[in-house]
């Protein structure tokens, strides 16, 4: 078939000039031409009558005021533009035919105006991204390719729906500025030097070692489960050392006892965040804290009576913290249910399928399964010969949890002074730091039991050491696009429209409920729980005084549906969290037990539903309309005792 010439240079214009445009000069970002003193930052996109912001800088002007109007003219927002400053103009919308804005700046010195129009989409596009890249993922398991698309999906809406400047924008402003961030740079670092201090020890013979150790009272897979469930509780101080410390540890002595990966990577995922979320002592506490303090802080602000308004400001935020764990009940039944599993070595949905194929020779993982590790041919085999000495393992994992347990006892002290609390300690400490520091330690510890026993030379022992690392170059890349994928929903304001739409007039006993749901489904749509909780307690703590909800707060006989609430988003975020493939802790539970992402998601999110329900029905209605939260407890128990033993079938020991 032929085509006219001037067609493909017009296509060629539209596709390919676009995409030759610089960053800097992105939808949403407009710099100033005519005034170089004001800037202008925008959003990426604008989602109809979805509130965002514009940032104005100037450095030049006497008396200067801004005034920002629609294309009609319409005054949208108005006020003072303080000298040499920084000024965040919030709650501006857009509405059909707004765009684009117009942003005036007047001085002493005369006028200046900028225009701002970023691509502008209805609200539901926002949530294309995340949910296309999910549901591809579990269709398919090609989870690599899925969420690169939904990134590229992304970068379509913020160019304006080219298609070639969204491939580079899936680049360079999404990929690229997920690994430069330097919490994201820690979480990888630490990845990769756990994975190679695992390397050493894997190559000095001290893997094979702890197995045999164990071997005596690991004899069943039951007790290898259970030995896994306790670990994952004892490293209560931090989701992601439990996580990779836990998962890597324990995967030979599992493997061994013809444990699936995928349960493994279960145990693992449902033991981490929940045991962090309900310590008194974590990186998690200092965290919820200051938002529990600002969300109190906001509705003292917002309420008109004087007595539960200084009730609110004067609040212990650690006492509420405290107050609210009896009511997370998702986070407490999500550890029964693991233990319950265990003990009774019942399973059901995919999960079954994966026990019956572990146990009965069909191979601890899949077949075909794209292992987020490569346990295989990798170089990690000890030499003959060696010694398998299990203190050669043991020793570099715990020196692991020691130095990270230091790490954020020493940093917190140093911000909080001498005389603070433990969890005051803690949580004003930075894990990434910690955790940084403990795997550091940890590599150096293996390295120097190998060559100072002369198992390893210290070439032979780099070579361990590197081999470890490459050995997660799939989890890498797979984490490293879900984090892509949470900037796409982020400057696409998912989490923000989610919120909006999910608002309304309720009823005082349904906020708790619904609250957990909205939480839920943010999470699950940004992989994100720490965001989504910073997003809603703001908002739900002044809503449910608004509704009535802290009624007697003031006195100290009332406030449970408040207290309710704010377990409520903990809980909802955390459950999100764990359904949700784009999460960093689901990712980190598939790389730490070398499993299938896909097969680790299909395979955990039954139980999670299962607690889930039992927590919203019995503990965010019950509590809501007066059942006392112990009796919520027991009533979720005996929930998971009936699945697990009229719908749950028996697994079993195997050979």
């Amino acid at each position: 078939m032929r085509m006219r010439p001037d067609i493909f240079r017009r296509a060629a214009q539209w596709l390919l000039l676009p995409a030759l445009v610089l960053p800097a000069s992105l939808p949403g970002t407009v710099f100033a031409q005519d005034a170089p003193a004001l800037t202008v930052e925008g959003p990426a996109v604008v989602l109809t009558d979805v509130p965002f912001s514009l940032t104005l800088h100037t450095e030049d002007g006497e008396n200067a005021r801004y005034r920002v109007t629609s294309a009609s003219g319409r005054e949208l927002a108005a006020g003072p533009l303080p000298l040499r400053s920084e000024t965040t103009v919030n709650g501006l919308r857009a509405a059909r035919g707004d765009l684009p804005l117009t942003v005036e700046v007047t001085s002493d010195q005369g006028t200046a105006s900028e225009t701002v129009e970023p691509p502008r989409f209805p609200g539901w596009i926002s949530l294309l991204p995340p949910i296309i890249a999910i549901a591809l993922a579990l269709i398919f398991r090609h989870v690599v390719v899925s969420l690169f698309f939904g990134i590229w999906l992304g970068g379509c809406f913020i160019a304006g729906l080219n298609p070639v400047a969204g491939l580079w924008r899936t680049v360079d402003t999404f990929i690229v500025p997920s690994l430069a961030d330097p919490d994201n740079a820690s979480i990888l670092m630490f990845s990769a030097l756990l994975s190679a201090m695992v390397g050493v020890i894997s190559r000095s013979g001290g893997t094979r070692g702890i197995v045999e150790a164990v071997r005596p009272l690991a004899t069943t897979p039951r007790r290898a489960q259970l030995a896994t469930f306790f670990a994952g509780v004892g490293i209560f101080f931090d989701d992601y050392a439990n996580t990779l410390i836990v998962g890597n540890t324990f995967r030979p002595i599992t493997d061994k006892l013809k444990v699936s990966r995928e349960k493994l990577a279960y145990l693992v995922d449902s033991t981490a965040a929940p045991v962090v979320t309900i310590a008194f002592v974590s990186t998690w506490v200092g965290f919820e804290i200051s938002l529990i303090r600002d969300g109190l802080r906001i509705a003292a602000e917002q309420t008109p009576d004087p007595a539960l308004a200084g009730a609110l400001a004067s609040a212990s935020p650690f006492t509420v913290f405290l107050s609210s764990i009896p009511y997370l009940f998702y986070p407490i039944l999500a550890l029964f249910m693991v233990a319950a599993v265990i003990v009774t070595q019942r399973d059901f949905g995919p999960m079954h399928g994966a026990e019956m194929r572990a146990r009965t020779g069909g191979g601890v993982f899949r077949p075909g399964s794209q292992l987020m590790v490569n346990t295989e041919e990798t170089g990690l085999d000890a030499p003959e010969g060696v010694p398998l000495r299990w203190y050669n393992a043991a020793i570099p994992v715990l020196t692991v949890v020691v130095t990270v347990l230091l790490g954020l006892y020493f940093d917190g002290r140093s911000v909080v002074g001498r005389g603070a609390s433990l969890w005051d300690t803690f949580g004003e400490a930075d894990p990434f730091k910690a955790i940084l520091w403990g795997s550091l330690a940890g590599c150096l510890v293996a390295i120097g039991l190998a060559t100072g026993q002369r198992i390893l030379s210290l070439s032979q022992a780099l070579d361990g050491w590197l081999a470890g690392i490459r050995a997660m170059t799939m989890g890498f890349v797979i984490l490293t696009l879900a984090w892509s994928l949470g900037e796409v929903t982020s400057q696409l304001a998912t989490a923000q429209y989610l919120t909006q739409i999910l608002e309304g007039s309720l009823a005082p006993e349904l906020v708790p409920v619904l609250t957990f749901a909205t939480a839920a489904v943010v999470s699950f749509c940004t992989g994100t729980s720490w965001a989504t909780m910073s997003i809603l307690l703001p908002l739900v703590v002044p809503l449910v005084v608004a509704l009535g909800g802290a009624a007697g707060f003031e006195t100290g006989d009332g406030g449970v549906l408040l207290v309710s609430s704010i377990s409520s988003v903990l809980a909802g975020s955390i459950f999100g969290d764990h359904c949700s493939p784009i999460s960093d802790t689901t990712v980190l539970s598939s790389m730490a037990s070398a499993c299938d992402h896909m097969d680790h998601v299909r395979t955990q999110l039954p139980y999670a539903l299962v607690v889930a329900v039992a927590a919203m029905l019995f503990g965010h209605v019950g509590t809501s309309y007066g059942m006392s939260p112990w009796i919520a407890h027991i009533l979720g128990i005996g929930v998971v005792v009936v699945v697990l033993r009229f719908v749950g079938r028996p697994v079993p020991a195997g050979t």
